[in-house]
């Protein structure tokens, strides 16, 4: 997903001057900083998602929305609709690009695909759709089926015991082997990381904390203490540390300190709170 959308522009907004709700969209799933990234680019993974960056104040963003809202019903779930209120959450039209409302942008496996702005003739948007579901056919892991729920792949079961019985190794070969042959399996994605993840965190020495705290700029400690901080469950603390780092950090240290906080981010759920937080954290760490 990485290069999608420039994630450093995600920092919280600033408390709404007015009492009252922001408007919503007339369908869809309304983004905001928190959902941000579940929503859009995981869920992009398993279908398209159309991202409509609009404002209550232009007629033509509301209209728009309706439209796409009618076309999505009419689709039954083979895209999704994400509704973005430029007045509440600005951050987002700037991790865009946006140069104006309304601004549409749909993305499969978390790249654009296409976009375009201002308003368009129902007809025109139809064929829009059309268009992008073609391209993305058959090429990500969701969406619905006329066959009811699929049989589970014997490759898939196979790399689930072995993981399920411990065997590491035999796992990690697994879930390879059905990532080579589909390099978009979302699942095969996601349980190397965490097996890998797993092999080296359990293999740090118990005392990783304490040297890592006696000795705060040597980053390999840093890296031990992390993974025990995330394994024993806390993440936020191993956040916290890397974080403290990068600021201390500059070129090609800073660099591999980033890149594996944002390994850690990876292995958790991107809505979770402490992810949430690291991430704000991190940018303003970096700008």
């Amino acid at each position: 997903m990485a290069g999608a959308v420039d994630l450093s522009a995600l920092k919280q907004p600033p408390p709404s001057a007015g009492g009252g709700a922001a408007p919503t969209a007339p369908g869809g799933v309304e983004i905001t900083e928190a959902n941000f990234e579940s929503e859009v680019l995981a869920r992009s993974n398993q279908v398209p998602v159309v991202v409509l960056l609009w404002t209550p104040r232009s007629a033509s963003s509301v209209q728009l929305a309706e439209t796409f809202a009618a076309l999505a019903d009419a689709d039954g779930g083979k895209w999704a609709l994400a509704t973005v209120n430029v007045d509440v959450v600005p951050q987002v039209a700037q991790a865009f690009g946006a140069q104006g409302v309304p601004t549409v942008i749909a993305l499969a496996a978390g790249q654009p695909l296409s976009s375009f702005q201002g308003a368009q003739p129902p007809e025109q948007l139809r064929r829009w759709v059309d268009s992008m579901l073609e391209a993305t056919a058959g090429k990500l892991e969701g969406g619905p089926s006329d066959e009811g729920e699929a049989a589970v792949d014997p490759e898939l079961a196979q790399a689930r015991e072995h993981l399920d019985a411990g065997d590491f190794d035999a796992a990690l070969a697994a879930y390879q082997g059905i990532l080579d042959a589909k390099p978009n399996h979302e699942e095969a994605i996601g349980a190397i990381r965490q097996i890998v993840f797993l092999q080296r965190a359990t293999a740090q020495p118990p005392e990783a904390i304490a040297l890592a705290d006696a000795s705060p700029d040597d980053i390999d400690a840093a890296f031990a203490a992390a993974d025990v901080e995330t394994v024993t469950q806390n993440a936020a603390a191993a956040f916290d540390r890397l974080i403290a780092l990068v600021k201390r950090t500059a070129g090609d240290d800073r660099t591999r300190v980033r890149t594996r906080l944002i390994e850690l981010f990876e292995l958790f759920d991107p809505a979770d709170p402490d992810v949430i937080a690291g991430r704000r954290n991190l940018a303003n760490a970096l700008y």
